[in-house]
């Protein structure tokens, strides 16, 4: 149904509007949208208390007058939507879209006339909107200098944050700060925070498309301003004619764990537009990648090289006798000698070493039935990247390489581009050159049915669902900290990510390291800071549609009970529900396993983990289907296991259960549980 608000609040056709308003579905969520301010503004409330205060709404251009004093609301339309729709791969098959719609058209009379409208969606877990601006007369070419959106937080002053800071040199790979609101200065999204009555709200972006990325900029307390990431000119985004900016998304949630089963991002996105990609394949890979960050081989030339045929052979041995689908190799390809952190000039993208054989590789690789899973570093240098990347991806498509991992290594703020005159320009990594440029390589990687696997990423907003093969990012501190970063990831990481970064979409996070002392044992060396069971347990918490078992294969094979678990998860899901957690502390995921290649369907697993303390955590098994009797399989932290010290205690037990009973989850400190459900 579509009325204009005059006609609803019974106004004549002549009158203005003062305001307007939209519920969630279910009422918990009211939107206000009004004219009554100097700027136009919007507020939230949940269960009848504000979470987003009077928020201002526009913007500041280089040559118009700023959409802000003066604009009036002239116009009004009300729709409802209830849907759902599928994912080719997700952590869920189904996805309900259900939401009220509100588009309210402000204006202003001459001499600066001008008009736009800002779409707002409110579903029962949080808001979305955006600005839509219709091509109008002085709006041929527009520099926007500034976005106005406010979230002005309500309660700011008993509020608790968790962030990172953005336009920072290490992107988005830092640890996560718990801090009082206002001590959030200058943040990246996802930012999630917690009011004093626990309500839970994270705001993000979805759909970030040919504009540039949104940070948060805290400067009046308690006031959070859409910050753009600018060009290296200084202006934030350029735009010809008529134009829709990303979504801008705040997820809200009566606990935690409301926000992990929301799917906004997601809603807010337009649908598949590459159609069939039944090519793009959820799977496990292993890899030549953890003995260069431990130093047992190198990426460039010599004779620690890990890129050789004859290693890329055994790994891929090892692959097909343990049912992993891939094997990544990184240094394969010239330019690694050196620096290679400044190689972004030399990097070739089609000539390998001499000792890597990418023919013969693809041969054995087809008669192993294992892939080469190819990898691009552009050490930030995306000219050359450019030029080469139709060779390279034509490359790959020919040697039966189906997914791809790019590498952006370079200091925020010095991505390397060569302007039309031939000068070298530096761009942030985030910024509206960079988020055009990663959706580039998208879609050409899709003619040649390759998916991208974007490391040193623009964040997620939701694109796998409009470009599925964009199967996984990084865009956050991996695993390969744990071995050389200072300090490691500490033992929160992981409970702190699922509530943050891991809202935005998947993560390629690199799990599965059953070696914790190749620096040795304690708190004060580089190793990952977990449990052996922990890091089981990140295949179910951290998702992502494909999954590494990272650590060498002789770990593996040193730990072959540990290691089945790692075989037997999948990486694709019918239904994922976070069942319990607080931010930083703990987190709890069930998951059932979508029917694919050898999964029945059947079988539901279970991650928990824990940060540095010990905890003992009742999970009711109601996901269960009633009626049925499940075989656990349960990989559990060991009654002296803890994670400084003693990280390998592992006890795996089997028991029958259903959907009645209960379990009660020991987690060590920074440990975990992983679990399989087996259907009988």
């Amino acid at each position: 149904m579509r009325l204009p608000l005059l006609l609803l609040l019974g106004f004549s056709s002549a009158c203005f509007a003062k305001d307007a308003t939209i519920q969630s579905p279910n009422g918990n969520i009211k939107i206000t949208i009004s004219d009554q301010q100097i700027m136009p503004s919007y507020k939230i409330s949940f269960n009848g208390k504000d979470i987003i205060e009077n928020s201002v709404l526009g913007f500041e251009f280089k040559q118009q007058a700023a959409f802000a004093e003066g604009f009036k609301i002239i116009d009004v339309q009300n729709t409802q939507h209830d849907s759902q729709w599928q994912q080719p791969w997700g952590e869920r098959e189904t996805v309900i879209d259900q939401h009220n719609e509100v588009a309210v058209t402000f204006s202003k009379s001459a001499p600066h006339a001008a008009t736009y409208t800002v779409r707002f969606r409110a579903f029962d877990d949080g808001v979305g909107f955006r600005y839509e601006v219709p091509k109008q007369v002085g709006f041929e070419n527009i520099e926007i200098t500034k976005e106005l959106t406010e979230f002005a937080i309500a309660g700011a002053d008993k509020t608790t944050a968790w962030w990172i800071p953005a336009r920072g040199w290490n992107r988005y790979e830092y640890a996560y700060n718990t801090t009082p609101l206002h001590d959030a200065a200058l943040v990246h999204t996802p930012f999630t925070f917690k009011n004093a009555d626990g309500v839970h709200v994270s705001i993000h972006e979805a759909a970030l498309v040919d504009y540039a990325s949104m940070v948060l900029n805290q400067r009046r307390p308690g006031t959070l301003q859409a910050d753009l990431t600018p060009w290296s000119d200084g202006i934030a985004v350029k735009k010809h004619g008529a134009f829709n900016t990303p979504w801008r998304t705040i997820q809200i949630g009566a606990k935690a764990v409301d926000l992990i089963n929301s799917d906004i991002i997601l809603n807010l996105n337009e649908p598949n537009k590459l159609g069939d990609v039944s090519w793009v394949k959820p799977g496990k890979y292993v890899g030549i990648w953890w003995g260069m960050h431990i130093n047992e081989n190198t990426w460039g030339s010599g004779e620690k090289h890990g890129a050789t045929t004859s290693e890329t052979k055994r790994y891929m041995d090892f692959a097909a006798k343990y049912g992993f689908d891939g094997v990544l190799v990184e240094g394969w390809n010239i330019g690694w000698d050196g620096d290679w952190f400044f190689n972004g000039d030399v990097f070739s993208f089609t000539k390998p070493y001499d000792d890597f054989d990418i023919a013969e590789l693809t041969r054995y690789g087809k008669q192993k039935g294992v892939q080469l899973i190819g990898h691009h570093e552009t050490s930030g240098n995306v000219t050359n990247y450019r030029k080469q990347m139709e060779d390279a991806y034509a490359l790959y498509e020919k040697s039966n390489v189906s997914q791809v991992k790019t590498g952006y290594v370079a200091d925020g703020g010095n991505i390397k581009r060569i302007d039309d005159n031939g000068i070298v320009r530096k761009e942030w990594h985030d910024g509206q050159f960079m988020v055009n440029e990663y959706l580039h390589s998208i879609k050409l990687a899709a003619k040649h049915k390759l998916s991208i696997n974007t490391h040193e990423p623009i964040k997620d907003t939701g694109l796998r669902r409009t470009y599925p093969n964009w199967i996984a990012r990084e865009g956050a501190r991996g695993q390969e900290f744990n071995a050389w970063g200072t300090p490691p990831n500490p033992p929160e990481h992981i409970p702190m990510l699922a509530f943050t970064r891991m809202l935005a979409g998947p993560m390629d996070f690199t799990p599965g390291i059953f070696d914790m002392s190749f620096n040795g044992l304690g708190a004060d060396t580089n190793r990952p800071q977990t449990t052996l069971a922990k890091q089981l347990a990140l295949y179910v918490v951290m998702y992502s549609p494909i999954q590494m078992a990272a650590d060498l294969p002789r770990n593996y094979l040193a730990k072959p009970d540990a290691f089945q678990f790692i075989q037997d998860v999948p990486t694709d899901w019918q239904q994922s529900i976070a069942i319990a957690g607080e931010v930083g502390d703990y987190v709890v995921f069930a998951r059932k396993e979508r029917k694919r290649d050898h999964y029945s369907g059947n079988d539901w697993y279970l991650g928990a983990v824990t940060d540095e303390q010990a905890r003992s955590i009742e999970v009711e098994l109601d996901f269960l289907e009633q009626g049925k009797k499940f075989e656990a399989h349960i990989y559990r932290d060991g009654d002296k296991a803890e994670w400084k010290n003693n990280p390998y205690d592992l006890k795996i037990e089997k028991r029958i259960v259903t959907a009645t009973d209960k379990l009660t989850l020991k987690l060590a400190t920074s440990g975990g549980t992983a679990i399989r459900f087996k259907a009988l």
